[in-house]
């Protein structure tokens, strides 16, 4: 709760503030034998926003450490862009 006050009038004012905590989840790609490093960084760039720089990166620790946290957001964020991942061939998955 907040208070505020008003110069003009001598007053205070009374301001609830409701918050709501939404909880945060990682969208993770996994190493794979068969998608090449193009076809990961082509994808994380149109489907997650990622600049080219960034989508290589991203390519480099997944092929070296097998996964890689590519997105983190809300759950309903992530959703579609695990799904438009997935239908890339990408292993991808919501954590």
């Amino acid at each position: 709760m907040s208070f505020f006050f008003n110069h003009q009038t001598e007053t205070f004012t009374e301001v609830l503030v409701e918050e709501q905590i939404v909880p945060l989840k990682d969208l993770v790609i996994y190493n794979d034998d068969f998608n090449t490093f193009q076809h990961v960084i082509i994808s994380l760039c149109d489907i997650c926003d990622h600049d080219p720089i960034q989508a290589e990166q991203c390519a480099h620790i997944i092929h070296n450490k097998g996964k890689c946290g590519v997105k983190r957001g809300a759950i309903e964020d992530l959703k579609s862009m695990c799904l438009a991942l997935l239908d890339r061939g990408l292993s991808a998955k919501i954590e």
